[in-house]
């Protein structure tokens, strides 16, 4: 599986990770408890089995013109079905055509996320994976209340084959190579 990810600025990125830390600390299920080194707060605007050809170029080109995108987190909920529990994401205007358009990219993938598409997603930024019995009402006072903006800065895919995520932006791979 090969997904498409944005980044949080670093700003967002802590007070995400802040609520991880405060949830664990309150006994809840979080993410904090993730120590994978690929784990920090993302958004997936899709995931297919494989890239098609060209994709991964065409997607660099995008997120090089796209990014920054201004973001701003909304409520706590646990999300249906799987029951993670999430920060929701305003899905602006700039965000709802950038994740239009990677799909454009990806039209035809061999397993494209049904979840992911267009009038299906539902953005959000995950805080805990298995929420399904744990105290919502707890979880919502330990974050706070709180809605922060900040933007999402970069673009990364995760590779689920080797456990690896890559820059998915031309500016990230000049920096690195």
């Amino acid at each position: 599986m090969r997904t498409v990810e944005l980044v949080c600025s670093g700003g967002l990125d802590a007070v995400v990770r802040s609520v991880w830390d405060r949830m664990a600390e309150a006994g809840l299920p979080s993410l904090a408890r993730n120590t994978h080194p690929t784990n920090r707060p993302h958004l997936t605007l899709a995931a297919v089995d494989e890239f098609p050809p060209e994709a991964e170029h065409r997607l660099a080109e995008l997120f090089d013109v796209a990014l920054p995108v201004p973001v701003t987190l909304d409520r706590i909920a646990v999300l249906d079905g799987s029951a993670p529990l999430v920060w929701l994401v305003r899905p602006a205007p700039a965000l709802t055509a950038l994740h239009a358009a990677v799909w454009d990219v990806l039209a035809g993938a061999d397993g494209q996320r049904p979840w992911h598409a267009p009038g299906v997603w539902v953005p959000h930024l995950s805080l805990a994976l298995r929420f399904r019995d744990a105290d919502l009402r707890l979880a919502r006072a330990v974050a706070g209340g709180q809605r922060p903006a900040g933007t999402f800065v970069a673009a990364r895919s995760y590779d689920g084959r080797d456990r690896t995520v890559g820059p998915l932006t031309l500016q990230q791979r000049a920096d690195l190579g």
